[in-house]
């Protein structure tokens, strides 16, 4: 999948003007001036300070992006073990106030462009953000809202979101948001871990044209979350509050200064949620200082973020990219807000986007590039993409067609585009790998690891790998790493999730290659988590959705990723005795799927099995079953003496071997 180091032609590669002008350029001759980084040697010598001297590193990030804190450090790591390592003790401080900063030097310059299927974009100022999280903070203070309890949204990438997670942060509050395409259960599987007391909810949304009303749902979210004291109503689609909810314009009216309540660095910021293979979806607690340092890192150095810039990423509130948007604010940057269908009214609809809101920086997933390919959508020739300077893709990796494609499609427009395909996890709401304007890209690859993480490939006896495909691993901490899983008081799941195959290092569940030139391929997932569309997602959710129906005995859901760039997501069900797999069975599965999950959930295809692999002590088995459907052979799939019935294994081998 990589170019090969002896073919070292790249893809693009900055001019020197862009590579004098990049942010990261500036950093590393103001951290040699004033912290002793290396001069010279460019980016990769730079990475090497930055892991080598991690304290020194993280002191120097504060002090480059002026980051205020209200009570100082006593140093920059306490305890660097993993987990449990201490970022900044003593330190106090408060991601809104750091966010909202801009709005005493461009209080008229837009902070948020919102833009819905009509693609007019509605401009919110510096100032006018500014006032509606005081006015809010200031109600959210009212309702009894302290440090630590917890504020959650049920809600599309509209700019009451934004406001929400602003106002909830300001007041020392935890952030959770769900997209309202989720249905009850799958909300519910993750509020119910971290009880809020507060829900901001609307009344339905629009996409593909059409309107979606969730008031049903949002009642059965009241009727199941004891805890909460408060609901507040936005009517996107017109309607009245219901009974004992409040109106959002009601608390976001006054002309309230924000009062930023100093929480410890490491205070919890929002949660997040990923999906496992077994039980609930894993709630993940990332804290406000370690979110605010490595995204000013990520966004202002990597992605080269500043006041001039206007950054656009295709995502919704239930995926950590809408937090990782969000920040955009802490670099000054304009950020575009677009809640609608991807694909609406055609394909080319994102790029339409880019071009009203004077994207710079325009993000989207992997598979949606390759839609744009496959409908023949020409971006740059049908629209003046001008100001577009970075293409980024995350969610998947980018094939190597995705490359080429996007780069002579703006090349036969004269555009110089830097593609940055990146990849890091909602674990660490932040990239492991990817974007660095002044490095140059080649094919199927990301350019190199980020600043301050120690990435790695790994064999399985934890030796480092060049130029072989090995697991992802960071030897030394991040500071968005995980404060702590929710309801996880002996921290064990947190420990299994990450911990337990190498003591000490984080493995993330990829399988990359770090190639001699010091950039980095991506192959897909090492454990059995999907991932479709660039949001991850457990099998767990759809076996229960799906075995709650009497025809079906037992299923198998595999995500397997396809040479093309595609991915296919077959379900296999085992049906119950007399069961037959008709069209009336088939789109029951479906809708039982879509209307319990979402529609991303709905898998590519059903397909019925003679039964579902088990290991010996009863769990269904994927990761094999998925390696077979990639090509594999089943003495190399799995280990034969850990299952309860090899013959089934033949079943997916054949069934592989036909697909070829």
């Amino acid at each position: 999948m990589s170019s090969s180091p002896a073919n070292p032609s790249p893809l693009w590669q900055p001019d020197p003007e862009r590579i004098a002008q990049a942010q990261v350029t500036r950093f590393q001759a103001w951290a040699a001036e004033h912290h002793g980084a290396p001069a010279d040697g460019g980016y990769a010598a730079l990475h090497r300070w930055s892991v080598d001297e991690l304290d020194t590193f993280w002191k120097a990030v504060t002090e480059f992006f002026d980051v205020r804190f209200s009570t100082p450090y006593a140093r920059v790591l306490g305890d660097r073990s993993m987990p449990g390592a201490e970022w900044f003790p003593g330190a106090t401080l408060n991601y809104a106030e750091h966010a909202l900063r801009a709005a005493a030097f461009r209080p008229d310059e837009p902070a948020l462009l919102y833009v819905d299927e009509t693609h007019e974009p509605a401009p919110v100022s510096w100032s006018e953000l500014r006032r509606q999280v005081g006015s809010l903070a200031g109600e959210l203070r009212a309702l009894g809202v302290r440090p630590g309890d917890r504020v959650s949204g049920y809600l599309p990438n509209v700019p009451q979101a934004v406001v929400a997670l602003l106002a909830t942060a300001a007041v020392g509050g935890v952030w959770t948001s769900c997209a309202p395409d989720f249905g009850a259960r799958s909300v519910l599987d993750r509020f119910q871990q971290v009880e809020p007391v507060v829900l901001f909810t609307v009344d339905g949304y629009r996409y593909g044209g059409k309107k979606h009303d969730r008031r049903d749902t949002v009642a059965q979210l009241r009727g199941e979350l004891p805890s909460l004291r408060a609901v507040v109503h936005i009517p996107l689609l017109g309607t009245d509050a219901p009974e004992g909810a409040l109106e959002w314009s009601a608390l976001t009216s006054a002309d309230t200064e924000p009062v930023f309540e100093q929480v410890p660095f490491d205070h919890p910021l929002w949660v997040l949620y990923s999906s496992g293979t077994t039980g609930l979806p894993k709630a993940i607690v990332q804290s406000q200082g370690g979110i605010l340092v490595e995204h000013l890192k990520q966004l202002g150095l990597h992605c080269d973020l500043g006041p001039g810039d206007r950054f656009f990423w295709y995502t919704s509130t239930g995926w950590m990219m809408w937090n990782f948007l969000v920040s955009g604010l802490l670099t000054g940057t304009t950020i575009v807000l677009y809640d609608g269908s991807p694909g609406f009214p055609d394909t080319g609809a994102q790029w339409r986007v880019a071009e009203r809101t004077g994207a710079t920086l325009y993000g989207t997933s992997a598979a949606y590039v390759m839609a744009c390919r496959k409908a023949g959508v020409h971006p740059a020739r049908d629209h003046d993409l001008s100001r577009v300077q970075c293409v980024a893709t995350t969610g998947s990796p980018l094939p190597p067609d995705g490359f080429r494609w996007l780069h002579d499609e703006f090349a036969a427009s004269g555009a110089d585009l830097w593609i940055a395909s990146v990849s890091g996890g909602t674990d660490v709401c932040s990239c492991f790998a990817g974007a660095v304007p002044t490095l140059p890209v080649h094919i199927g690859e990301l350019q190199a690891p980020s600043l301050g993480t120690d990435l790695q490939s790994w064999d399985p006896g934890g030796k480092p790998l060049t130029e072989e495909v090995g697991e992802l691993v960071v030897t030394n901490p991040m500071p968005s790493m995980p404060i702590r899983f929710w309801n996880d008081p002996d921290g064990s799941r947190y420990h299994d999730s990450y911990f337990d195959t190498y003591p000490g290092v984080w493995r993330h569940g990829d399988w990359i290659t770090v190639t001699s030139r010091g950039s980095v391929v991506i192959h897909g997932r090492s454990d059995s988590t999907l991932n479709r569309q660039g949001v991850r997602m457990g099998s767990a959710d759809i076996y229960e959705a799906v075995e709650r129906l009497p025809e079906i005995r037992e299923s198998l859901v595999i995500g397997v990723e396809q040479p093309d760039g595609g991915y296919w997501m077959p379900l296999f069900v085992h049906l119950a005795p007399g069961a037959v797999l008709d069209d009336a069975l088939l789109d029951r599965i479906k809708r039982t799927i879509r209307e319990q999950l979402s529609p991303r959930h709905v898998p590519d295809e059903v397909i019925e099995v003679p039964g579902v692999p088990h290991t010996l002590t009863g769990k269904r088995i994927e990761v094999p079953v998925k390696r077979l459907l990639q090509g594999a052979s089943l003495e190399k799939a799995v280990n034969i003496g850990s299952v309860d019935n090899v013959e089934l294994l033949r079943f997916y081998e054949e069934l592989a071997r036909e697909r070829a």
